[in-house]
């Protein structure tokens, strides 16, 4: 089997199937049409150019698209870029199936279940448990499918689910250094914070940001969620506003797109393990991507640091 398209070096030749995750159609300078396609596979994704399309091309290759790529790697400002010789539609004749190109989260759905399950039953306050409980089962297939982003951070099929077990995981090592943390607000704080991006996205494949999210956002969304799931359940008292507050504050700054900066202890705590894991999975396949001794493509949304994998690393 061939390797993953992410692990080509620069010059090297490539035959591939490839799905097209997204694509984009432009103007060149000369006034010309082209697309910006971006292919995946379960090893991760690359940027292409189609130059001097048609409208067949423009319908032909379009998201969920399987294609047969011939072509070469080469760099372009810092990035591995795949330079288009031949591109083709995949015909049922070539056996391929969407499955083959998805990247995936590492523990299964089941494995994931079964952890946020044990979090919820841990939970000891009434009003937090049957709220978290409620909007779990209310989005619980989305929920497992869906990527936490469209890019930067668990961007693959169910990454959101994976993001929060391993928040909880986190979570929970956190609150026995902290004993005064309540961790029925903190776990449900990780479960919530980004439940709403079963609304602001389309979905697990070709993800793009539905009408909702492009004028919600999934904090927003979640907070009305929260709100909801109290009025159907009855609950009233301090623990919904706590817990939309959790929701509201999760991003930290106004900058970084949070509508209120955390003002309580479990809030603060929240953030920190939000942006400490979503990171480590951004250096973790940055880092996947080159050989020791190397630097990483510069990473966006860490300030576009490139990163060096020490010699010594496996």
């Amino acid at each position: 089997m061939s390797k993953g398209i992410i692990y080509y070096d620069v010059g090297e030749q490539i035959d591939l199937f490839l799905l097209i995750k997204t694509a984009t159609k432009g103007i060149a300078s000369n006034g010309k049409p082209f697309m910006t396609l971006i292919f995946q596979d379960k090893s991760g994704e690359i940027e292409a150019k189609l130059w001097d399309v048609s409208d067949g091309d423009e319908s032909s290759f379009s998201p969920e698209t399987i294609v047969k790529v011939t072509g070469d790697i080469l760099n372009y400002r810092g990035r591995n870029q795949l330079r288009i010789r031949q591109i083709r539609v995949a015909s049922p004749t070539d056996s391929v199936k969407l499955a083959d190109f998805l990247e995936t989260a590492p523990l299964s759905i089941d494995e994931m279940t079964e952890k946020l399950t044990q979090y919820i039953f841990e939970m000891k306050n009434p009003s937090i448990q049957r709220i978290t409980r409620h909007l779990i089962k209310k989005h619980q297939k989305a929920f497992l499918e869906y990527p936490a982003a469209t890019r930067n951070h668990h961007e693959f099929v169910s990454g959101l689910a994976y993001h929060v077990v391993s928040m909880l995981d986190l979570a929970k090592a956190i609150a026995s250094l902290y004993p005064s943390l309540d961790k029925d607000l903190l776990y449900a704080g990780v479960i919530l914070h980004d439940l709403g991006k079963v609304i602001e996205l389309s979905g697990p494949i070709s993800t793009v940001y539905t009408v909702e999210g492009n004028l919600l956002g999934h904090i927003t969304i979640m907070v009305n969620e929260i709100g909801k799931a109290a009025d159907e359940l009855s609950i009233s008292g301090e623990e919904v506003l706590v817990l939309q507050h959790l929701v509201l504050s999760h991003h930290g700054k106004a900058e970084w797109g949070s509508p209120k900066p955390p003002l309580i202890k479990e809030a603060e705590m929240l953030h920190y393990i939000d942006n400490l894991d979503a990171k480590m999975n951004m250096l973790d396949g940055a880092l996947e991507r080159v050989k020791p001794g190397e630097f990483t493509e510069r990473v966006f949304a860490l300030d576009n640091r490139s990163f060096y994998k020490p010699t010594f690393h496996k």
